[in-house]
């Protein structure tokens, strides 16, 4: 049996040396080296699987439908980026020796990342406000989060209802109905179930665990009790307020044809991604400003100019979005993002060099080619 690989060993591949050790720990069981023999064929030109496949070892050929050939070599720059990752693929990829690969599910790829991303960004505003962001980190690093919109996040905190309790203070108690959860901000706790003859310990709490969901999402009365070990914080977030933060926001996107009208409006491409995919290829004239750092570079933007976002799978556009329609500006995501485009469309609207503009500190951007 193959073991996983270790997150190490994959920091330099594009985006993924972004995610957190707990989005690693969720994708471990797609971290298995695939092998495949010289001559083996990986994906045709035109394959549609939801797969996003990274080079780990040996030589692979990437033959377009015009039969232009690229050989490309694991462990170069090259290699650290998908391979042919719009779909339909654009290409077929045919190993020349024996080589390795990492299948990645695209779909969940694409959700964790576009988390990541986002929450970096609130951790940064936050920090600014004076937040204990060590603290909130480990609150976001909960499973609970993961599916979680971004967006709704910073308004689930401050629906947060802080109680100091000394040790011992029961919180949860076995068999009552469930009208809210909670977070621990600080001290630590214990949960069990039966009474003192029978006393089952299941579970000892840290920072930033939450507890109590589970009556909230069965709709069950509590299913264990839960007690302070030691003097402690907990942030009580009520039953409407909770299911309030699984709902996803809503948020404007157009079709390819409707950004070409706005286009030819004075509106102006948005490019979210990292600086790695964009310097890939992008629309022309396009501005980068990578999701986690767009809350800090809005000021470059301009409120009487619409802004079209895009990304690879649309939802890390979707949040940019919902953030720059919350700060008043005009913005449109481009509809499922660039995968969702034919292959005609995005090889129109993308380029290696084409001019763009990059986003850079000191409120300046900085024209890219």
């Amino acid at each position: 049996m193959i073991e996983p690989l270790n997150p190490e060993q994959l920091r330099s591949f594009t985006p993924l040396n972004v995610l957190s050790e707990q989005q690693w720990r969720e994708l471990r069981s797609q971290l298995v080296p695939q092998p495949l023999l010289a001559g083996q064929l990986l994906f045709r030109q035109g394959d549609q699987a939801r797969s996003t496949y990274y080079l780990l070892s040996g030589e692979l050929l990437l033959r377009s439908a015009d039969g232009q050939e690229e050989r490309l070599q694991a462990g170069t720059a090259a290699s650290c980026h998908p391979l042919s990752p719009s779909l339909p693929r654009l290409h077929e990829a045919r190993a020349l020796s024996d080589v390795s690969v990492l299948m990645l599910d695209s779909a969940t790829l694409s959700r964790l990342l576009t988390w990541r991303l986002a929450y970096q960004d609130l951790l940064l505003q936050l920090g600014g406000k004076g937040e204990d962001v060590e603290w909130l980190e480990r609150l976001l690093e909960n499973p609970l989060f993961a599916k979680v919109p971004p967006a709704n996040v910073e308004a689930m905190l401050e629906r947060l209802h802080p109680i100091d309790l000394p040790a011992g203070s029961r919180i949860l108690q076995e068999g009552e109905s469930g009208d809210c959860c909670y977070f621990l901000k600080s001290g630590r706790a214990e949960v069990f179930r039966g009474g003192e003859g029978s006393r089952q310990v299941l579970a000892e709490l840290e920072v930033g665990a939450c507890f109590g969901e589970e009556a909230l999402l069965s709709d069950q009365p509590r299913n264990a009790t839960v007690t302070l070990i030691e003097p402690g914080v907990v942030l009580r977030l009520d039953r409407q307020d909770f299911f309030a933060l699984l709902k996803a926001p809503v948020v404007d996107e157009v079709s390819f044809g409707e950004a070409a009208r706005l286009l030819s409006g004075g509106a102006q491409w948005l490019d979210v991604r990292l600086q790695d995919e964009y310097e890939r290829s992008h629309a022309q004239q396009t501005l980068n400003m990578p999701l986690h750092l767009l809350r800090l570079k809005t000021r470059l933007l301009d409120k009487g100019k619409t802004y079209l976002c895009y990304c690879d799978s649309g939802k890390r556009s979707a949040s940019a979005v919902f953030l720059l329609s919350q700060l008043g500006f005009t913005a449109y995501a481009l509809r499922e993002g660039l995968d969702a485009l034919p292959a005609i469309q995005r090889d129109g609207l993308l380029c290696e060099s084409g001019p763009g503009y990059l986003a850079r500190t000191g409120g300046r951007t900085e024209r890219s080619h």
